[in-house]
Order: structure tokens, then sequence, then C-alpha cells
């Protein structure tokens, strides 16, 4: 049988979270800055203060959404030969956050990140078993603000078969890349049919509802693209310091933005998502690779299922700031409790310092992480054939297995084989030039940048992106700033 799922609240504790919830959208309700969403909300019968610019929701509203969102969806790659399931009962992994500092991988120095490593980043990725997409993971330092959307679309267009994901950046930028998403696979009908994007709506904690990353949503929405409504609450600072507290307030967050992203485009794929952790009350600081994050996460997944909607979280975080004995400990402290849980997308690979810092050799052996981790959630399974009663026969009181034929046929099925795990006795290790799993990994990394063949764009497509993404590197600071005017926001003009 699969291993037991990992739940931290009971069925009873899961509704009382509910009834919480509710009771927090209908009296306290959400604070709304952007005029649009209030609108919306009117419209479908919520109860909004424009003085207040606060929006109260009714259980029967919030439900009504949850019913209309879809259980599970598909994520293709840029030319939709790549694809996986997102809600389907098998764990999606990608990687993690957006760190603004790297560890080269020849030098080991702490620098900030650039293009460049966006870019190597998305090729590991392309040549990882277990990792299935990647969301901005690397922060490039070396590009103007007002075009990293731009630079990382393009960058992700030639450099990765699998799906991208980036943050809901505002009206322009958010734009910007669903047009951009479009020219490279083939047009608007096609990215709806098979979404490529994975987008992710930070839900302000607490209770807030803010334009730049509504705007971001709702478009992803137009366009049919999955979007994560991903608060970080933080136990203790923006959330309640009671983990049972932070979870009622954070559930009423990701359920109202759920309800709006609905009520504009009903079916719109989303994911009931978290980031949320506990603070670091001695500092004032995040501690995101705490233990606790792995109890929010399974507490949360709980919910996610409670409402038929697929979950995403975080896991392999840590608050370590090189790769160590923490970072390695922590990492499977978030990450088996959203393996087990139950987590459908999880983003989980290659940082470092609450994700903050990528390591590109920490990044490949987390992907293998990943599979020892599927190997544990599988569990053991029991038939006639790994019951082995001929096999336990026939080698009786004095032989041994390792010959047998039965052995040959299932140690690759039943045993997780790590490629760059040490397992070789002491003696060969040395003699083989004493290399850690690090060490391994580094090289792996190596020789995956090195090897690395991404598809080619059709000429008249890269061609295509190329031009735009020239167009909004000129386009002056004003021409950014100006569509945060609902008046002037097309697309939203009749909703």
């Amino acid at each position: 049988m699969k291993t037991n799922r990992f739940e931290v609240l009971s069925p009873e504790e899961v509704k009382q979270i509910h009834a919480a919830s509710m009771e927090v959208l209908e009296t306290v309700g959400v604070k709304c800055d952007y005029v649009v969403a209030r609108r919306i909300f009117a419209q479908a019968g919520a109860q909004v203060d424009e003085a207040a610019q606060s929006v109260r929701l009714p259980e029967v509203l919030v439900m009504q959404a949850i019913g209309r969102a879809p259980k599970a969806f598909q994520l293709y790659g840029a030319d939709g030969g790549f694809s996986v399931e997102v809600g389907g009962g098998e764990p999606v992994f990608a990687a993690l956050g957006t760190p603004t500092s790297n560890l080269d991988l020849e030098s080991g120095e702490h620098r900030p990140s650039t293009l460049e490593d966006l870019a190597h980043h998305l090729k590991l990725i392309d040549c990882c078993e277990h990792i299935h997409g990647s969301q901005m993971d690397v922060w490039a330092n070396d590009i103007p603000m007002t075009t990293i959307h731009t630079e990382a679309i393009a960058t992700w267009a030639h450099s990765s078969r699998k799906p991208f994901g980036m943050g809901c950046y505002a009206y322009r930028p958010t734009l910007d890349m669903m047009e951009m998403m479009s020219i490279a696979c083939g047009g608007k009908d096609d990215l709806k049919r098979r979404p490529r994007f994975f987008g992710i709506c930070s839900t302000v904690s607490p209770l807030q509802m803010t334009q730049i990353q509504l705007e971001g949503m709702l478009i992803c929405a137009e366009y049919g693209q999955p979007v994560t409504m991903s608060p970080e609450g933080i136990a203790g600072t923006t959330a309640p310091v009671t983990l049972a507290g932070l979870l009622v307030q954070e559930n009423a967050n990701i359920l109202a933005h759920l309800t709006l992203s609905q009520l504009f485009r009903p079916g719109a794929p989303v994911l009931y998502g978290t980031v949320s952790t506990i603070a670091n009350l001695r500092n004032g600081t995040v501690a995101l690779g705490a233990v606790e994050t792995g109890l929010i996460t399974a507490g949360s997944v709980q919910l996610a299922k409670f409402y038929g909607l697929p979950c995403r979280s975080v896991g392999s975080v840590t608050e370590a700031k090189q790769e160590d004995y923490q970072a390695g400990f922590e990492r499977f402290a978030t990450l088996l409790p959203a393996v087990l849980g139950g987590v459908d997308y999880i983003t989980c690979a290659g940082t470092l310092d609450s994700s903050m810092l990528e390591s590109d050799a920490l990044l490949v052996l987390d992907d293998e992480v990943c599979g020892a981790a599927l190997r544990v959630r599988r569990g053991i399974e029991v038939d006639d054939t790994t019951l082995a009663l001929d096999v336990i026969r026939r080698v009786g009181f004095s032989g041994n297995y390792i010959t047998e034929k039965h052995t040959q046929q299932n140690y690759r099925k039943e045993h997780f084989l790590p490629q760059l795990m040490v397992r070789e006795p002491y003696e060969s290790w040395t003699s083989g030039g004493s290399r850690s799993a690090l060490d391994n990994a580094r090289a792996k990394a190596r020789q995956l940048l090195a090897e690395h063949q991404p598809s080619a764009l059709d000429p008249a497509v890269a061609q295509e992106l190329e031009a735009y993404r020239k167009a909004a590197a000129e386009r002056p600071i004003e021409e950014f700033y100006k569509y945060e005017v609902p008046e002037l926001q097309d697309l939203f003009q009749e909703k």
C-alpha cells in the first residue's frame, strides 16, 4: 500500500477551521484596494464598503465559487510535447523562490544573481528527472526591474522545454508575459487550450487583496493560465502565533482570492497555495525552514482536499546559509510533510537562506532528494511477487539472494538508487577522490550545462519574441506604470 497520508488535523478540526474562516470572511472581510475587484464582488452580492475599501463575503458565494474551480488540470511545456497533471494524485515538483543571490558553481562565491544564472537554472531543470517546472527561480540583478518579466520569458523560451511561472506583477507586466507566452507557444488559443504558465498570486497578510496581484491574477484567468493563491502568513507577526489561527486567516484570504477568480472567469484553473511559516521572534525575521512550515503545509493540504482543490506548497526550504547539515535536515523536514500530505505542486528545489540564495549544485541534488521522497510515498507493495515465498524456499538457510533472478527483476523497482549520494565503502570512496554528494552534484551540474541542447525556436517565433523584448526594454517608465489606472485597463472594462 501507499504510505498513509500525513495528517495533522482531524476531520472535525478541518470543519472547525472552515467555519472560523467563513465567520472571518462574513464579519471581518478582506481589505481590497482594487476598484475593479470590488465592482466584481458587488455585482455578485458581496457586501462592499467603498469608504473602507473592504469586502465581506457570504459563505454561499464562496462555496459556489469553489464549486466552479477545476479539480485538476494539465500544464505543458513550450512546444506542448511535455506535460504534467496537477491534481491527478501524483506530486509535481518545481523549483522555488526568487533568489537574489547565487552560490557560484565554480568558485562557491556568494554573489548577486544574473540573467545568465536564470538561463543556467532553466537548463538544469530541463535535465532533471523529477523536477517538472520552474517559477522565476533566479532574480536577475543585472537588468532593470521594469523588464525582468520580459527578459525572463525570452530566456525561458530559449532554454527550457518545461512549464514556467512568475508572480502576478500587475497589469502591464502580466499582459506582456501572456503576449510573449502566446508568441512562443503558437498563439493565444493554443496557450489557453494547453497552459504553459504558472502564476503566483501573493495574498498579503493579514487579510488583504492588493491591486497589482489581482490585476495579474485576472489576466492569467483571462488567458486560462493556472494561478496559485499563495499567502505567506508568518505566525507571530502577520498572522496569529498559533498555527490553527494562522490556518484560519490563511484559509479566508485564499478563498477570497479564489472567489474573485471564479466570479471573473468561471472554471479558471487555480490552486490552494501556502508559503506560510513562523516568525523568528528573536530577530523579527522569517523562519521558512522551521519544522512548523511542514505542519502548516500538512494542515493546508487537508483544507485544500476538503474543498476539492489542487494544492501548492513549499518544501525543501531551509534557513541555512550554506550546503550543510542544517540545510539537509530542514529540507526533508519540510519536503516530506508536503509529499506525504498529498500536495499536488511542490516548489522545493535549489535554494538556501529562506529561498533567497540559489545553488545550482543543490538544485541537482534536490532532484535526487525528490526521487527519494517519492519512494517513501510509494510505501511497500505486497503481492505474490513481493512476498517472495518461492525464492525464500529456494534459498533456504544457507544461500544468498544476489544471484537470484527475482533480485535482478525487482531491485530497480523496490530500491531507490541514488546517483549522487555516497554509498560506496570508505576505502573505495577515498581511492575515488573522497568526493561528497555535493561534489558529485557540482560535477553533474557542470556536465548537464555543457551538454544541454534546448529545442530550437522557429526563426519567425524567435524574431517576434526578440522584437517584443526590445520594445518592452525601450518603453518609457511612464508607459510601464500608466496602466495601473483602472480606466486604461481595456481587458477589464466590460467585467
